[in-house]
């Protein structure tokens, strides 16, 4: 089971830019493939981070309101919040290493 939140349009904005913590949201949608092979490394990411760092994942076709917002055109996309503002964006499927490096940019 996915240790990342499934957050919707509604809970978007107390889930993720109300967040005390840093947030990554993950934009992905069912039938995309790459969204299939960053997910198990964003569970490590959230269990790695928990407590400092919020792993949350918005569903494209459900939530076209939110990617909208962010002009999400292609998926997997990550933006990394900190204090409600989008401090860093990733499009496609990335490794561990330069997630964590990137993460760790956000949480100095």
């Amino acid at each position: 089971m996915s240790k990342a939140l499934e957050v919707t349009d509604d809970s978007f904005e107390a889930e993720v830019l109300k967040s005390d913590t840093p947030v990554i949201v993950d934009f992905w949608a069912e039938w995309c493939g790459p969204c299939k092979m960053i997910a198990p490394i964003l569970d490590e990411l959230a269990v790695e981070y928990e407590g400092r760092v919020k792993i949350t994942k918005v569903d494209v076709d459900s939530n076209n309101k939110t990617a909208g917002r962010y002009n999400i055109l292609s998926i997997p996309s990550l933006l990394f919040f900190k204090n409600g503002e989008v401090v860093d964006q990733v499009v496609g499927a990335l490794g561990k290493s330069q997630l964590t490096s990137r993460l760790e940019k956000v949480l100095a």
